[in-house]
């Protein structure tokens, strides 16, 4: 008779087998949202709620360049700049200023944020990952790089002492 395993225990397997592979895949394979994933990710991964979306986002103002990225099954869209400011209206979460990031999320619908400090394709990655309430996220926005793809070491203090300073969900 064989054992049926519990998705955590498969995710965790998959995430040993490839420690720095690709995490949405992994949420794909084995029909899960995101979060799932990175909730098996241990320390790698600091969870806080969804409550600190705009004081998160207002600290982030001052990283300077950072990698916006939305990842959806359809492709990868990634866009380099500063995080703008934003003000809430409408309904939603509106981001303008002079950087090519801007839009209007639905801040609303977040749910946690993710502190994912873990290897990517063989380096150090970092990034602030925002989930909505169905478990995917929203956006995640990455530490910046140097030429050598090393992390920006003022950006990665940033992120180190945000983590710190913000409750675990």
């Amino acid at each position: 008779m064989a054992i049926i395993q519990d998705v955590e225990t498969l995710i965790r397997e998959d995430l040993a087998a490839r420690p720095d592979g690709v995490l949405e895949a992994i949420a794909e394979a084995r029909n899960v949202p995101l979060q799932r994933v990175l909730d098996c990710l241990g320390a790698q991964a600091a969870r806080v709620p969804g409550d600190l979306f705009e004081a998160i986002w207002s600290d982030l103002t001052g990283w300077g360049d950072i990698t916006f990225v939305i990842h959806t099954s359809d492709g990868v869209f990634e866009c380099k700049g500063s995080v703008p400011p934003g003000t809430v209206g409408r309904g939603y979460f509106n981001i303008h200023g002079e950087s090519p990031i801007g839009g209007h999320l639905r801040m609303d619908r977040c749910r946690a944020i993710y502190f994912v400090d873990r290897p990517f394709f063989g380096k150090r990655s970092c990034s602030v990952q925002f989930v909505n309430e169905g478990g995917g996220v929203m956006f995640k926005i990455f530490v910046g790089c140097n030429e050598d793809r090393s992390l920006k070491e003022d950006q990665l203090a940033r992120f180190e002492a945000l983590r710190a300073v913000c409750p675990a969900a």
